[in-house]
């Protein structure tokens, strides 16, 4: 596989910035990174399960939320607290 040319990506990055704006490009590039960050960390889980070397990693049920009974108590005076 060859690698692009400079002049391919800086079509690339013209194109790209017609497209979004300056404005939303410094999200897209942030959400893209984070997104690769994600994927290369599942990855390498899934290796690590695969071949046996890691521990196999268990993640913790979300326990239940504590429900807030100060909004549902009634006062007597009819008003709701805000």
């Amino acid at each position: 596989m060859r690698t692009p040319s400079l002049w391919a990506v800086v079509i690339l990055l013209v194109v790209v910035l017609l497209l979004f704006g300056a404005r939303r490009l410094p999200d897209i590039v942030a959400s893209v990174g984070k997104s690769l960050k994600i994927f290369k960390r599942e990855v390498k889980d899934l290796t690590a399960d695969v071949t046996g070397d890691g521990a196999s990693r268990e993640v913790p049920a979300p326990s239940a939320a504590p429900t807030d009974t100060s909004t549902t108590a009634s006062t007597g005076s009819g008003r709701s607290r805000s």
